[in-house]
């Protein structure tokens, strides 16, 4: 395979519908490789579509998404990008181990894979229980561990880190960092804006547009706020100006 040295990421143009409704109108961006970017809006921002259109699980009415410089979506890319959605997606009445079995044939994992991602999410001490007796978090930790499983270099999760405690979400963020770090790329989003603080590169959603895409100190700088909530706040506050002066 030759080396990709372009963005993990490009969307250009993106329009997405969804039953009558225009979710995306017109969206574009360039994910560098091995970033950790965070996908940053309030709920129905239009997040989840934007995932779900990047990993090819989305129809799309128009525009073009490629990813490593293939097609989104396409067959090639099916072990190189990992998708964790918000719900589960792991077998119910299986282990932690078990699934992650199954995953690993689908993808041709080394057969080591399921106990190196069950250690990576620290899972290993309940890995052979039913997955309907772990908690909450124990389970979104299955789903991730799914998602690692042959060593993707793109990740893509939605909302991995909501509604779980401050410890967990402080160990999650430290494993997308490691992860990172590695050379892996990673689409994180949330609507919890003190997230922006672990990501080297934010994406900020409203109405299924971009609002800002930089670093959270040039987000401060642009918005002249104190933290991240503040500033889309104003930053949301100056789209209605605009589109009110229309």
């Amino acid at each position: 395979m030759e080396k990709f040295d372009g963005p993990a990421i490009s969307v250009a143009g993106l329009r997405v519908i969804r039953g009558k409704n225009l979710v995306i109108p017109d969206l574009s961006l360039e994910v560098p490789r091995g970033a950790l970017v965070g996908l940053l809006g309030p709920s129905g921002s239009g997040k989840s579509t934007l995932m779900r259109s990047i990993v090819g699980s989305q129809i799309i009415a128009g525009g073009d998404i490629t990813v490593l410089g293939l097609p989104g979506g396409t067959a090639p890319l099916r072990h190189r990008v990992g998708y964790v959605t918000q719900a589960p997606s792991v077998y119910m009445d299986l282990s932690a181990r078990e699934n992650l079995r199954y995953f690993a044939s689908l993808v041709n994992a080394p057969k080591t894979d399921p106990q190196r991602v069950l250690d990576t999410v620290g899972l290993a001490d309940c890995a052979d229980r039913p997955v309907t007796t772990l908690s909450g978090g124990q389970l979104t930790r299955v789903s991730l561990a799914v998602a690692l499983v042959g060593k993707p270099e793109v990740l893509i999760l939605d909302e991995p880190t909501v509604g779980l405690d401050p410890i967990l979400r402080r160990n999650l963020w430290a494993m997308f960092r490691r992860l990172a770090k590695e050379g892996a790329t990673l689409m994180v989003s949330s609507h919890v804006m003190d997230e922006a603080t672990r990501c080297d590169r934010l994406l900020i959603m409203r109405g299924g547009g971009i609002l800002f895409d930089g670093t959270l100190s040039e987000l401060l700088k642009q918005t002249k706020a104190k933290d991240a909530d503040d500033a889309f706040l104003a930053l949301a506050d100056a789209a209605d100006a605009r589109e009110a002066a229309a």
